[in-house]
């Protein structure tokens, strides 16, 4: 029988290295850093961890460079996955890891792989919705689709071995169509990796996710990176991750300025609960939203 309460560790770190150096210094540093807070997360009892999205790097989509190119890599096979497996299957941790990938020459995705605590690679998600929208100051922006094809694979939820886990990825948040099939999925959390600044959606960070949580009856990791990074300084990576619970609680919650760990529990005592009193998919009526899927003029 599974456990009612599965600990769940959210990370949330800086990007120190100046957007000038070759990617591999990028990626070097930021997996090193990173591994340092799987430990820690390992150590205070987390089951379950979500890294920030693109976690290896800075979020480079600010420009349109070609370079960042060589950043990505396959999934399964690449080396990040692997090395990661390997900790995971150490741990005894499921790990949702979002990177760059590459699917072939030219294709691109961003995506998050999910291994389960043995390390057995489950699946991946690439991310649905990419942006392509102007922020901080110009040329900076969310120049996504420089980067990025839009996800192929649908919205999967995966088995592991403590919870029934969907992921969602940054600008994905803002559509609530998604956060739903996640749901009629079996999902009981979803994870939202993200680089997010403030200024153009920040006074949303704190209302949409809870939105869905409570529409879906499920948990919500919510992860942002945090600080500045140099040389673009588009703003402020305003981190405060956060775990939050079906009925729109906040369970644990970080800094806005602090690479970190957030360590919150999952229970699903609350899931039952909350899906017992508002019966959203018993009342649901998708007969009659036919409408949602026709393409406008």
């Amino acid at each position: 029988m599974s456990k009612q309460k599965i600990k769940i560790g959210l990370i949330q770190a800086t990007h120190d290295v100046h957007g000038d150096e070759p990617v591999q210094v990028h990626k070097d540093k930021a997996i090193e850093k990173h591994l340092k807070l799987v430990d820690e997360a390992v150590s205070k009892g987390a089951k379950v961890i979500c890294l920030q999205e693109i976690f290896y790097g800075p979020y480079f989509c600010t420009e349109q460079n070609s370079k960042w190119y060589a950043s990505a890599e396959s999934i399964p096979d690449g080396p990040t996955t692997k090395l990661f497996q390997e900790i995971a299957k150490k741990n005894q941790v499921v790990i949702v890891l979002p990177i760059y990938e590459k699917e072939a020459e030219g294709v691109y995705y961003n995506t998050a792989a999910v291994i389960d605590a043995d390390g057995t690679f489950l699946g991946k998600y690439r991310k649905q919705h990419i942006p392509q929208v102007q922020a901080g100051p110009k040329p900076n922006g969310f120049w996504e689709k420089y980067y990025f094809k839009p996800g192929n694979l649908g919205y999967p939820v995966f088995d592991t071995a403590y919870a029934k886990i969907g992921v969602y990825i940054c600008y994905d948040r803002h559509f609530p169509e998604g956060a739903r099939l996640l749901g009629l999925n079996g999902a009981e959390i979803v994870f939202n990796p993200s680089a997010t600044v403030a200024g153009l959606s920040e006074y949303l960070w704190k209302l949409e996710q809870p939105a869905h949580a409570v529409a879906n009856g499920y948990y919500v990791g919510a992860i942002n990176r945090v600080g500045f990074e140099a040389p673009w300084n588009m703003g402020e990576f305003y981190g405060q991750s956060y775990l939050v619970d079906p009925r729109g609680k906040f369970v644990s919650e970080g800094t806005r300025n602090e690479s970190g760990v957030v360590i919150g529990d999952m229970d699903r005592n609350v899931i039952q609960e909350v899906r017992d009193l508002w019966q959203f998919y018993r009342d649901r009526r998708p007969e009659t939203y036919g409408d949602m899927s026709k393409l406008l003029p």
